[in-house]
């Protein structure tokens, strides 16, 4: 028995490292025997590199018929990134999933780049996204006003007649013109009507903050600084978009001058998941573009949200029969069952409520222990938050140290005998880790996938993939099929802009999914002009990349000047 015991604990702690994939699909460990139970237990979260080569084919399969078809992958009117060269002072506004964020943007152009200023945040409380559009635009209108009073502090300077705004959202949206947008279904946690038009919600919220010269004459007689605290200059909104979008933008403006690197995607994964990638124009169905066609008949590309998580992009995961038991469970109790399946397997949103699953499953069903004596949040739906698991669970802190916080944090009933060990927090840890892995895996074979969709890269199909890197040895040929981007200066670096709180702040999510990225493509062989694929942070890039895309504008608002997305 103390063997067995000992072996347990051994292996266990082997979890808090970062397993790699393993051809036959299981995980490799550089110590120790793994122990049975719980290894058998948590095989299903396992994907090997053969099965995610292979997802990551079928996803570049789904993308393309998306893209063609009428109905998905929607393009947004942006079809040139920022040059870096923008100058100017910018009013940005992110509308995320729980909070609120309004600041100046200064671009700097070649000197310091971007500078933020008068930042200010605050929680959107529950009731106003439950179909309370009005209350909502009001909420943000007051903040927005905030801000902008702040900025009119000083008495020498005069009061603006506009302030030209960006604006981006968490949820997705529509657009015909830069500066309109329509909302589009969500399952991300707001119950807006999907035919709201944001532009004049924005504009609504905000009026009663504003006045116009002449518009009352005792306004006008009123002492300069009375009229900077109640009458505000007007927004003139000149770019709305999705904050991958925005994320994008952000890192193209100041990425551009670095050799052989080129902003390819914006990708985020918080609260919800999402990813922008330029698209050929002539790739997507023509109902789609017409409207860019008209406005910019010379674009080649335009970018595209894509909304990878809804179950009309997720096809594979279920041909492949990736999902387990509790993403099942997870998906039936969740607001809109089978709407976003991948979206449950990955968003923070919902992994704590994963992880949560799994470890009831393995300690009342597996384990023994009585639902009655295990800690409330661990019995209870909802309970145990992402946040939670990234900050204090997948810590590096000791067993022993975890085991005290969780005693604290998920404490046990007062008549219940069990207690938190080190054995049972290195479990409740193995669990999140190997969550958070799968969930790593996924993100790869997803981004994989779109720059296959967008002909940055290639993938040989599955079934012949083996044949086809022997036949290329010993023919000396290693390049794969020829992406149709030409690059004529050495290896190039495709960056992708990550952002959101999972993917920044869980620890080492990043760095597992460049690894899985990494292993996709040298299972892929080497690409046309040696090119690569790089994660790099952006942080913020939903508020700082809606100032960059607002500067962007010229004189007609929905002309976008700029670089082309090809470097």
């Amino acid at each position: 028995m103390e063997g067995d015991i000992g072996q347990r604990a051994s292996w266990l702690k082997t979890q808090t490292e970062l397993p790699t994939a393993t051809p036959s699909g299981g995980m490799s460990h550089t110590s120790a025997k793994p122990f049975s139970d719980l290894s058998s237990f948590l095989q299903p979260l396992r994907i090997g590199i053969d099965t995610l080569y292979e997802l990551s084919y079928r996803l570049s399969l789904t993308y393309k018929k998306l893209a063609a078809s009428p109905e998905h992958f929607f393009p947004t009117p942006i079809t040139r990134l920022p040059t870096g060269l923008e100058t100017g002072r910018y009013l940005a506004v992110y509308v995320g999933l729980s909070y609120l964020r309004v600041a100046f943007i200064d671009l700097l152009g070649d000197q310091q780049r971007v500078r933020r200023t008068l930042e200010k945040a605050w929680p959107i409380e529950e009731h106003l996204r439950r179909d309370r559009a009005p209350e909502l635009f009001t909420f943000i209108g007051d903040c927005i006003a905030d801000v902008v009073r702040d900025s009119l502090n000083n008495p020498n300077e005069e009061v603006p007649r506009e302030l030209t705004t960006g604006i981006s959202f968490c949820f997705p949206i529509r657009q015909k013109c830069l500066n309109e947008a329509i909302l589009m279904p969500t399952g991300k946690g707001f119950a807006l009507k999907t035919d709201l038009n944001l532009h004049q919600a924005l504009l609504d919220g905000y009026e009663r903050h504003t006045w116009s010269p002449g518009e009352d004459e005792d306004e006008q007689r009123m002492p300069a600084k009375r009229r900077k605290l109640f009458n505000l200059p007007r927004l003139r909104i000149a770019a709305m978009t999705n904050d991958t979008s925005s994320t994008l933008c952000s890192l193209a403006y100041t990425i551009h001058s670095f050799p052989n690197t080129r902003a390819v995607m914006g990708f985020i994964v918080g609260a919800g998941s999402n990813a922008t990638v330029p698209l050929k124009i002539a790739d997507l169905h023509e109902r789609k573009v017409q409207h860019i066609r008209e406005k910019d008949p010379s674009a080649q590309e335009a970018l595209v949200s894509t909304e990878w998580t809804l179950s009309s992009a997720s096809t594979p995961i279920f041909e492949l029969d990736l999902r387990t038991k509790w993403d099942i469970e997870l998906d039936n109790h969740c607001e809109r069952p089978g709407f976003q399946p991948l979206e449950l397997m990955i968003g923070g949103r919902y992994i704590g409520e994963l992880v949560r699953l799994i470890a009831f499953d393995w300690f009342h069903n597996v384990l023994g222990i009585p639902r009655s004596a295990l800690p409330v949040k661990l019995v209870t739906e909802h309970s145990l938050s992402t946040d939670f698991l990234s900050l204090k669970v997948a810590s590096n802190q000791s067993d022993e140290g975890l085991a005290v916080e969780l005693s604290q944090e998920l404490p046990q009933p007062s008549m219940s005998d069990w207690r938190w060990t080190a054995d049972s927090s290195r479990d409740l840890r193995a669990i999140t880790n190997f969550v958070q892995d799968r969930a790593a895996s996924l993100v790869a074979a997803v981004i994989v996938g779109l720059l296959v969709c967008a002909e940055e890269i290639a993938l040989q199909p599955p079934h012949n993939h083996r044949d086809f890197l022997t036949l290329a040895a010993s023919n000396g040929n290693t390049q794969t099929e020829e992406s149709t981007t030409r690059w004529k200066n050495g290896p190039e670096e495709l960056a992708v802009a990550v952002s959101g709180g999972v993917m920044q702040h869980f620890p080492h999510y990043k760095q597992k999914a460049q690894r899985y990225i990494d292993q996709l493509l040298i299972r892929a062989g080497p690409q046309q002009g040696g090119k690569s694929i790089f994660l790099r942070d952006v942080n913020d890039g939903g508020l700082i990349g809606t100032g960059i895309l607002a500067g962007t504008t010229a004189g007609e608002i929905g002309g976008i000047i700029g670089s082309t997305f090809e470097a």
